[in-house]
């Protein structure tokens, strides 16, 4: 009797429990959710048995007629096409100038081969034209290698005539991607975005099929997969959402945006991947982190931009 007398007592400390289940979906049974309260109150915790927050990837539909071009930013959808053919310098002519040579090297590592700047580059593959022993300064960054290795990443890399330092990032040259072959829309439709309710939202749209992959990718010659286009993306029309939007423009065009490679999320090899530009995918929630609200996305990603040598100043040499 008086062991029911204190389970009275107590049952009146547990706070209400909702009965419903983390799926929302059907009751939870009223004595399991009791159960629960009292256990979660005795050890401290709140208690709250509600549906879990909804994810929302799309905004509420919208008519033809309620998308609207963006104010500013001429057209409203970008293509690419396969990769321009190159002019016909070598390496080396588009690597000096960008260098200086060194006559009396410093007595450190080349941070390419990790030799010595004093000792002849340690480079084992492919054979460039210039000396081993050359050293070379980068004119902007100041970073000094063998010209040997210098040449030997660029043989290995894009070979667009630009060259990014590998100590410091600083990029020579316009950096060109490898993306595939695609479409980019971009328009206004007349929803808010989460954490930023005074304005309208810009959508990106982005399609690229599957294909077979060229000379510039990682296996030429064998198709690659294209998962999960078309793609949606979401940015403020602000300001500074608009100001994204003309930089994204310029990484479209130099094919920045999307590469050739394997999936961090499901493993699969020859398959399009985001190439670090992050986008938000989801409209009305943030749960995986690709949404709004989040009050530095915009400088995070105009950072990113700026890493793969996209800037204001970009702007006025790409067309609108």
């Amino acid at each position: 009797m008086a062991l029911m007398t204190m389970m009275r007592q107590d049952s009146m400390l547990v706070p209400t429990v909702p009965v419903k289940n983390l799926n929302g979906s059907s009751p939870v049974n009223p004595a399991l959710a009791g159960i629960t309260g009292i256990l979660m109150s005795a050890a401290g915790l709140p208690v709250c048995l509600t549906r879990p927050p909804k994810l929302v990837l799309h905004p509420p539909p919208v008519s033809k007629s309620e998308i609207k071009s963006i104010p500013g930013v001429s057209n409203t959808s970008r293509k690419t096409t396969k990769k321009q053919a190159k002019k016909g310098k070598t390496p080396e002519e588009v690597l000096k100038k960008y260098l200086q040579k060194v006559r009396h090297p410093p007595d450190e590592d080349c941070t390419i081969c990790m030799e010595r700047l004093t000792a002849p580059s340690g480079y084992k593959g492919p054979q460039p034209t210039v000396k081993p022993d050359l050293v070379g300064k980068l004119s902007r960054c100041g970073h000094i290698y063998h010209i040997y290795c210098l040449v030997a990443m660029y043989n290995n890399g894009n070979k667009d005539g630009s060259l990014q330092c590998p100590t410091c990032k600083t990029i020579y040259g316009v950096k060109t991607g490898t993306q595939p072959p695609g479409k980019m829309e971009y328009h206004l439709i007349p929803h808010s975005l989460p954490g930023h309710p005074d304005c309208k939202t810009i959508r990106i749209i982005y399609s690229i099929p599957p294909g077979i992959q060229g000379p510039e990718h990682p296996n030429p010659g064998k198709s690659f997969s294209a998962r999960g286009f078309p793609r949606h993306c979401y940015l403020p029309d602000s300001e500074k959402g608009r100001k994204v939007l003309k930089l994204l423009l310029v990484a479209w065009d130099r094919r920045l945006i999307f590469a050739i490679g394997t999936s961090s999320t499901t493993g699969e090899s020859d398959t399009v991947i985001w190439n670090e530009v992050h986008h938000k995918t989801e409209f009305g929630s943030n749960l995986t982190g690709h949404g709004y609200p989040d009050a530095n996305y915009l400088d995070n990603v105009l950072a990113e931009l700026a890493a793969q040598g996209i800037s204001e100043d970009s702007t006025a040499q790409e067309k609108d």
